[in-house]
Order: C-alpha cells, then sequence, then structure tokens
C-alpha cells in the first residue's frame, strides 16, 4: 500500500478533532497512535474491532488481519497463536522517525517548549519488540509492517532524576505525519538488516559496530537471522559466534 498523506490526514482529523475534542490530550493515553493508525489503514469503522473466537482484531477485512501494537509485543503472542493459521496477519508497529519531546507539569499543568530528538528512527529499534515475538516471524502468513512517523512525545515530569526527566512516564504521542513504511514480508526481507560492506565473518560487536547500535540489540538481531536461517555460525573467536551469510537456496 502506497503512502496516503491524505488519508492519514483525514484519520487524524478524525481522532483529534471529534474523539479527543471533548476529553483532552492523553485521556486514552498510548492510544491515540493506535486509533489514528486503525483509522488509516481501515477508515471503515464496520471492519474494526472484530471478535474472532473469543479475541479481537483490531481490523479483520474478511480475509486478512490487521493488529496495531504500539508496544507489549509480549501480548501479542496469544492472538498469532490463533489468528495465524486463519488468516494472513500484519502487525503495525509505529516507530518516531523525528519526534519532539514536550514536558507537563502535573503540579502546575504547564506545558514545556517542545524539543526536537537528536535521534532518527531506524529499522534497527524495531527489534527489541521483535524479538519477543521471534518465534512466529517465519510464519508465512506474517507481515511485520514498520510504519515511520514524525510525532510529537508527551512526557510528565514525574521522572526519579532531579529533573524529574529520567524515569519520567511517557503521556501520549501525536503523530504529525507519516513518513514511510518498511515491510517485512518473507525471512530475506530481514536481509537489509545487514549493511553492505560487512567483511565475513562477523560477530556481534563488529555488526553492532558497523550499523552503529548497541550490542544487546545487535545481538537479539543476529539471533532472529539465525533462527531464519539466513545467517550461520561458523565458529568462534574467544566466547564470541562468527557469522556469515547463508546462500539463497
Amino acid at each position: 500500500m502506497d503512502i496516503d498523506q491524505e488519508r492519514f490526514e483525514a484519520a487524524k482529523r478524525k481522532i483529534m478533532l471529534t474523539e479527543r475534542s471533548r476529553q483532552g490530550i492523553g485521556t486514552l493515553s498510548e492510544k491515540t497512535v493506535h486509533a489514528i493508525l486503525k483509522n488509516y489503514y481501515q477508515p471503515d469503522t464496520s471492519k474494526q474491532e472484530i471478535p474472532i473466537g473469543n479475541l479481537v482484531a483490531d481490523i479483520f477485512t474478511g480475509k486478512e488481519i490487521l493488529e496495531i501494537q504500539t508496544r507489549n509485543f509480549f501480548s501479542l503472542k496469544r492472538k498469532l497463536e490463533i489468528f495465524l493459521p486463519q488468516y494472513p496477519v500484519t502487525i503495525i508497529y509505529p516507530l518516531p522517525y523525528k519526534k519532539w519531546v514536550i514536558w507537563i507539569d502535573e503540579k502546575t499543568g504547564e506545558f514545556s517548549e517542545k524539543r526536537k530528538s537528536p535521534k532518527t528512527g531506524s529499522l534497527y529499534d524495531a527489534f527489541k519488540e521483535l524479538y519477543k515475538i521471534k518465534s512466529f516471524l517465519e510464519y508465512e502468513n506474517l507481515t511485520v509492517k514498520v510504519v515511520f512517523l514524525d510525532m510529537e512525545e508527551y512526557r510528565l515530569l514525574n521522572g526519579w532524576s532531579k529533573d524529574r526527566k529520567r524515569g519520567s512516564h511517557r503521556y501520549d504521542r501525536i503523530p504529525l505525519c507519516l513518513v514511510k513504511e518498511v515491510d517485512l514480508t518473507c525471512p530475506r526481507d530481514y536481509l537489509q538488516l545487514l549493511p553492505d560492506g560487512l567483511e565475513e565473518p562477523f560477530c556481534v560487536k563488529t555488526f553492532a559496530k558497523a550499523v552503529k547500535i548497541k550490542q544487546d540489540r545487535a545481538s537479539q538481531i543476529l539471533y532472529i537471522l539465525h533462527q531464519l536461517n539466513l545467517v550461520e555460525r561458523i565458529g568462534k573467536k574467544g566466547n564470541a559466534y562468527l557469522y556469515r551469510v547463508r546462500e539463497a537456496g
């Protein structure tokens, strides 16, 4: 599906100007992103929140299921166990591409000026959550759609640090625009995680350095690539596994 900014803006207006206008920002907390994406990917409300067995699908077209999951992928396992044998399932996972943070003082109700985060979102960010459903990623019926959004993030000044920011709670996220989508529809799609010019054999440390991510995230990704039979372990250097890409066959 090509990005349709006009339809995205319509979905955003529907949620922000009608349902939220009476209640105020953050009333439904994390669900603002969820609600907007649900109405973007399926504007027909008769196909939203559909019971299937004793579970409820976010979107059911009659032929396929779409689940919008903003975090806590552990909670998806039961749905995937039930849905995947019956229907194609697409998990829609929103991530911030560019982000502006606004702090809310709970005592005064004041909002800070918004500040742009220096970080730009990448596909590697998705694997903190995808690792939690790693055993399902090789199912033919499963597609993961990572959706990158420019967004504003509202956070409460209720953390444990002196400035009350560390350990603070996220209040809500408001999407500004839909930037791009990345579809992972089959195991070979995951090879895009390996950068061009990565010398073989490689280990977690060299992979992490090449793509500029932390080693624990690199370890999760290589575990998944190994599980999908995309890379193979060919030995060790000290305690570190050495990997190379398997040839397609």
